[in-house]
Order: structure tokens, then C-alpha cells, then sequence
């Protein structure tokens, strides 16, 4: 796929993660310990971004695997203390060492995937790591499925009662997840499968988190390639939002937070939505050049609250769209209007999609409060109490923006309604 190689540090708690991109397969052993690093002194690590992870091309392209054992190769240029030499530093460092694996012949880079060696290489990981992307490049045609699925247009023959967990796809994913789980060691298992068989409808039965879409770009819409805008996967949420909740949730795919052309506001927009859908929080932005503007986005601690909440693990859901009349599906005009609950109260996250500021209303009766109740408003990016309103509260939200509230109870406490 676009970016072969990730450099992730993650928030995986009890549910999602947030990781660091953009060295391509420009890696090294010094890369991943000076990110992990840079994770404790920028304070990210405080925030409970843990996982520093290593994506493609860490391997041996030309010697692949080992002649006798058949285990995979580390670079000996890139690593020449090996893999284990990394995760030992990383370790030390109090964060937790991932690593990327494939399941066809070969991963999206040209290097060994593991189709065929689930056991031999979740063994191997389990050296190493606490965890897996596992991505869905060069599968060969004996694997292909007997019903094709893909989120992204693609019109399916399937019969409509057609159990898509007994797919093939679902079963080479099932199979590298059925040996880590046979390994003495905790490992965080993402499938990286795009959203293809419908992995929504059994991922949580083989893995933890799995992608929904295709690769993200830094870009408000649009497609390039096989990688797309935020507004085309924002819009996939709107429809599939409710796959996530506790130990499993829908990968919308890393944050472009900080990267390309994308202005403060997008950038607020797309942690906010990321945060708010319980995606992965996956950092793709380069942690030694980091803007100040863009760390304070990637620390705010109440949307990260929101998406690692104890207590309430599902995905904030659409409540209304906004601009397009509910249910229309739009790469450019998604869903506007979002709520989900937290042990601190009642959020709604309204996003702007339109190219000019507007003011948008939380209705309290649409999201689940007394229609005329009287509620506190907190302003989620700022920190601060907005004030006290009854019915509803209106907000200018700037182009592309999204404006994140949470209301409580006049005295701060959890609202007698449910959203």
C-alpha cells in the first residue's frame, strides 16, 4: 500500500491505538529508538501513546527466510543487532515494540509475507513484539475468494445471507490469529485486510482492530491511487460506525495529523473524528519535526479520554447529517452531526464539512437529553465551560472544523438522559 513503512506509537489500552509515519523504508534501528524516545520527552508517552511500530521493509528482501528454520530474516544492514535488540531498547523505555507482517506471498513492499508460515512467524514475533499489522498484499488467486468485497465501489454477487466469516480471506487472517493466540505472549493483532470480505462482520472474532477503507492521504477529500482523502472515510464511518466497542474496533487508518496541505482546522477535524469513531489513534507525522500546533492536537487529553474511556467503548454514532438529508452517503458532505456517552458525560462532535465558517446547534432532545433541560456545555479543545444553556447550543464552527462539546448535568455530573 501507500506507506510501506509505519512508524507508530500507540494508545491500545483497553481498546484503540495512535502511532508516527513518513520514513518510507528509509529505517534503521537508530529510527524506532530515537521515535521512542522522543515519545517520553515530548510527553506522549504520559498521554498513553505506547507502541512503537515497525512497518514494512524491516526484513530481508533477497535471503527472505532462514534455509533450516524457515524463520524470517531481519536486515542486517538496517538492524544489525537484530529486531530483539530493538525491543529490548524500546522496552526499557516503558513502551512496547510492534512489527508488520502479511498475509499473502509477499507484503505490499516485495519482501516475505507469511502465508503459510502463520505458525513458524507468530512464534518469531513472539520474540519481539507486542504488536501485529498484518496487511492483505499479493494473495495468490488459489486464495481468493468465492465473493468479492470491497468497501470502495465494488458491487458484490454474494447472496445476501452469505456468512462472509467463511470467506478466505477471513480464514488466512483467522490463521495467523488462531498461532498468536498460541504464543506465551500478549500481542495486539490489527488486520490490515481494507475492509475487504466484510472483515467488519467477524474481525472481532480473530483480531482487535481492523482497517475499514483504503490508505488515508493528507487530504480534506479525493482519491489518488489506492489512497484516499478524510471525507470519503468519514462518510464509510457514517454507515459502519457501530462495528466498534470493546477489544475490537473498526481502523480508519493512521493519522495524517500534520502532514501534506492540510490546514489547522482539518488537522482538528481529523483527530477529533478519529478520536470520536474509537479508531487507532496511529501518529503519521515525523515526532523530531513536529509543530507545536500539531503536538497540542495529537495531546489533546479530552478527546483522547473519549476514545480510551473505561466504561464506554462503542463508536460515537451519526445522529443526523446535516448537510445532505440523513442516510445519503457523500465522499464530500458526510455525516456533520455525532454523539457518543463517556463516564463524563453526553459528546457531540459537529463537523463542519462546508468551505465557509457556519453555526451549527446541539439540539439536547436529539441526542438523547430532556428537550427542555437545562445542561452544561464544555468545550472539549479548549478545556473550558462554554456555559449553562437550555434546549439546545449554537457554535461557529470555521471551514472544515469540528466543533467537540461535552455536556453534563448544571453540577458537572453524567445527564439523567442517554444519548
Amino acid at each position: 500500500m501507500k506507506h510501506p513503512t509505519l512508524l507508530a506509537a500507540s494508545i491500545l489500552l483497553a481498546h484503540s491505538a495512535v502511532a508516527v509515519n513518513e520514513y518510507g523504508c528509509n529505517i534503521n534501528e537508530q529510527v524506532f529508538v530515537t521515535t521512542a524516545q522522543q515519545l517520553v520527552s515530548l510527553g506522549l508517552k504520559d498521554l498513553g501513546y505506547q507502541y512503537v511500530n515497525i512497518d514494512d521493509c524491516w526484513s530481508d528482501k533477497q535471503a527472505r527466510r532462514n534455509p533450516i528454520t524457515h524463520e524470517l530474516i531481519p536486515d542486517a544492514i538496517k538492524f544489525p543487532r537484530g529486531i530483539s535488540h530493538v525491543a529490548d531498547l524500546v522496552h526499557s523505555m516503558g513502551l512496547k515494540l510492534g512489527i508488520y507482517g502479511d498475509a499473502g506471498t509477499d507484503t505490499c513492499g516485495g519482501y516475505s509475507g507469511s502465508l503459510g508460515y502463520e505458525d513458524i512467524d507468530a512464534a518469531t514475533f513472539a520474540k519481539w513484539i507486542d504488536y501485529l499489522k498484518y496487511d492483505n498484499c499479493n494473495v495468490p488467486a488459489s486464495h481468493a475468494d468465492q465473493y468479492e468485497y470491497s468497501p470502495e465501489g465494488v458491487t458484490t454477487t454474494a447472496p445476501a445471507t452469505y456468512n462472509w466469516s467463511t470467506s478466505t480471506t477471513a480464514a488466512r487472517y483467522r490463521a495467523m490469529g488462531d498461532a498468536l493466540r498460541s504464543q506465551n505472549r500478549t500481542i495486539q493483532y490489527s488486520l490490515c485486510a481494507w475492509g475487504h470480505a466484510h472483515v467488519e462482520q467477524w474481525g472481532n472474532t480473530t483480531g482487535h482492530s481492523w482497517r475499514m477503507w483504503g490508505d488515508i492521504m493528507p487530504a480534506w477529500a479525493g482519491k489518488e491511487q489506492w489512497s484516499w482523502g478524510l471525507m470519503p472515510i468519514v462518510n464509510q464511518a457514517s454507515f459502519l460506525w457501530n462495528a466498534s466497542d470493546f477489544w475490537g474496533h473498526n481502523d480508519w487508518d493512521m493519522l495524517e495529523v500534520g502532514n501534506g496541505d492540510l490546514s489547522v482546522e482539518e488537522n482538528r477535524n481529523h483527530f477529533a473524528m478519529w478520536c470520536a469513531l474509537k479508531s487507532p489513534l496511529i501518529i503519521g507525522t515525523p515526532l523530531d519535526r513536529i509543530r507545536p500546533e500539531v503536538l497540542g492536537i495529537l495531546g489533546n487529553r479530552e478527546l483522547i479520554a473519549f476514545n480510551q474511556d473505561p466504561v464506554y467503548g462503542a463508536s460515537a454514532r451519526p445522529y443526523k447529517w446535516g448537510y445532505n438529508p440523513d442516510k445519503t452517503s457523500d465522499l464530500v458532505h458526510p455525516a456533520e452531526y455525532w454523539v457518543g456517552m463517556s463516564v463524563k458525560g453526553v459528546h457531540v462532535f459537529m463537523l463542519n464539512t462546508r468551505d465557509e465558517a457556519v453555526k451549527m446547534r446541539a439540539v439536547f432532545a436529539e441526542v438523547g437529553l430532556q428537550a427542555e433541560g437545562e445542561y452544561l456545555v464544555h468545550d472539549m479543545w479548549t478545556g473550558k465551560d462554554v456555559g449553562v444553556f437550555r434546549g439546545e447550543v449554537e457554535v461557529e464552527v470555521r471551514r472544515h472544523d469540528t466543533a467537540a462539546l461535552r455536556i453534563t448535568e448544571v453540577d458537572g455530573s453524567l445527564p439523567t438522559g442517554r444519548a
